[in-house]
């Protein structure tokens, strides 16, 4: 049988069976056998997709399985394949590169030549299998000792079908090319070989000293020739120092694009910055975020969501807030969630509560819908910074078109209110509130309270305590205390004392703020520190304990009153 390599690999969905099949019958009719000596490489290099599709994943090439069955067969005469051309007279020992005569095109322009002479490279079984029987055994110092004893003669197809195969230790494939590298000067490392060795290395159970040392041998390519070097190299291996939670390690690959000649593209970026906010270097994960908005290269929003969140939770909500107008810009969507907790962080410190407001409109639908959390956030944040009547404009816009306020954002601006003084805008709100079908709840009355105390308009608090008594069968400590702190803040301590005793008839228990602030102004305003023992032992009674400092002020006046009379009886 005459033997025929094809020596192209064709793209797979437009290389023409029928110039395959044209080739192949030019090559039986001139009945001439190409050289059984190996293909050179830079025929095979020069249509790469071609050679794949006729190889076997064991064997150089197939042509079929009743045209090659072994070399004593080299009498019989190839069938006729189907699909031949009915031009059959051109002699493929003529092909040569501008010879119009000899050339195939296929159906996209790709020229298809075949030149006398050219060697076709067919792996050797025999030493493809003793080398995986080393490399799919455990790692020891004797591998690089057992390759020498194999005598290899390699080609890149041979280690590419070695890096490929399954179930093979990754540190022995490296060790494996580094072996080749300095022991065997015919062997040249290909672009196709450390993508190989790459993906086979980082795919499945990455372990962490496979990759540091496949890092370290890429590294030492690029550095002596950098155009072997690709994106997807790189990329793959930020993708592996990300998923071990190596952060520095990723920073490193980022940083040598450059050197090797490689633009990042949105996934190194990506890849980078999960990395580094892995281990919270945010620092760094913002110096590659800055880099990708000025390239203008961003992620899928699904990504870009979590980069958002990343920087937020690193307390990076400034940085976090670019992304999102860059996002912004190019008018693609981002995932609720992120966009939630980018107002929530913006909200937490006041120079950015009103980049959040600005925010809140660009949400619609669904978002705004269901937004009271990043709403209701705002409406604090504005509260905080004492924009109470920003909060207020806020509030009222949520009951024209959502999301509705409950209690919790309206007590936000009442209390507002209460703390600027203006008690008169809290008494609004409240009504606005009741209007709404809401009830005021203890707090709200609380919070009103606190305003006219503050203010000394205690009779105005104790109406507003009454109507809460009314509505509320039990009130809480904090709205007595309130009172009392009032009281006692006018030096009226009959009233504050009233009100301890009113506490308990409503079920509610005072605690140590009630009974410290009683003692401290009836023994530094009133100097009664008779009343003040009273309430201690009352304390005492009621399993309470007061702190060193005020028993000591109680002994203190009540030494300071028994000197005094001592001195005017002497």
């Amino acid at each position: 049988m005459w033997r025929y390599a094809v020596t192209a690999r064709a793209r797979a969905a437009s290389l023409s069976t029928q110039a395959a099949a044209r080739m192949l019958s030019a090559a039986h009719l001139n009945h001439k056998v190409l050289s059984s000596k190996t293909l050179t490489p830079p025929l095979v290099d020069q249509f790469p997709h071609f050679y794949t599709r006729f190889q076997n994943p064991r064997f150089f090439s197939q042509l079929s399985e009743n045209s090659r069955d072994s070399d004593s067969a080299q009498g019989e005469e190839l069938p006729a394949p189907v699909g031949f051309g009915e031009n059959v007279d051109s002699q493929p020992d003529n092909l040569a590169p501008g010879d119009g005569d000899a050339e195939e095109k296929c159906s996209e322009g790709v020229d298809v030549e075949l030149r006398e002479g050219q060697e076709v490279y067919e792996i050797d079984l025999e030493q493809l299998e003793s080398v995986l029987s080393l490399l799919q055994s455990s790692a020891d110092g004797s591998l690089e000792s057992s390759f020498d004893a194999l005598n290899l003669t390699l080609h890149s197809e041979f280690v590419v079908k070695l890096v490929e195969t399954p179930l093979v230790l990754g540190e022995n494939l490296i060790r494996f090319i580094k072996w080749a590298l300095k022991e065997k000067p015919e062997f040249r490392v290909t672009t196709h070989v450390l993508d190989a060795l790459v993906r086979s290395t980082c795919s499945g159970l990455v372990r962490k000293r496979d990759v540091y040392f496949l890092w370290d041998l890429v590294k030492e390519i690029g550095e002596k020739e950098n155009t072997l070097l690709n994106l997807e190299i790189l990329n793959e291996l930020i993708s592996s120092f990300s998923k071990l939670g190596k952060g520095k390690a990723a920073f490193e690959v980022f940083n040598k694009f450059a050197d090797f000649g490689c633009v990042p593209n949105a996934d190194s970026y990506y890849f980078t910055i999960e990395a580094l906010c892995r281990r919270s270097f945010f620092d760094w994960a913002q110096s590659v975020c800055e880099k990708m908005l000025d390239a203008g290269v961003l992620p899928d929003g699904e990504r870009v969501g979590r980069i958002i969140s990343w920087f937020c939770k690193g307390k990076k909500a400034k940085d976090a807030h670019l992304v999102y107008l860059s996002m912004k810009v190019k008018k693609q969507d981002l995932p609720r969630s992120p966009v939630n907790l980018l107002i929530s962080s913006l909200c937490r410190e006041d120079e950015t509560v009103n980049l959040a407001l600005e925010i809140l409109g660009d949400l619609s639908g669904e978002a705004r819908k269901y937004g009271i959390k990043p709403f209701s956030a705002v409406v604090q944040g504005l509260c905080r910074i004492k924009d109470v009547d920003g909060a207020k404009k806020l509030l009222l816009e949520m009951t024209r078109e959502g999301p509705h306020p409950g209690n919790a954002v309206f007590n936000l601006v009442i209390n507002g209110y209460s703390k600027a003084g203006d008690t008169g805008e809290a008494m609004e709100m409240m009504k606005l509130m009741e209007s709404r079908g809401l009830k005021p709840d203890v707090y709200t009355y609380t919070v009103i309270m606190s305003g006219y105390a503050n203010g000394g308009l205690m009779e105005e608090a104790c109406k507003i305590l009454s109507q809460a008594k009314k509505k509320h069968p039990k009130l809480s400590p904090v709205t007595y205390h309130t009172i009392i702190r009032g009281f006692c803040k006018l030096e009226d301590f009959d009233e504050g004392l009233k009100f301890l005793g009113e506490m308990k008839h409503f079920g509610v228990q005072p605690n140590v703020d009630e009974y410290s602030k009683l003692i401290q102004s009836l023994c530094l305003k009133a100097l009664d520190w008779g009343t003040a023992e009273k309430l201690l032992e009352e304390m005492k009674d009621n399993g309470l304990h007061l702190n060193g400092i005020t028993r000591g002020l109680i002994r203190a006046v009540k030494e300071l009153q028994e000197g005094e009379i001592e001195t005017a009886e002497a």
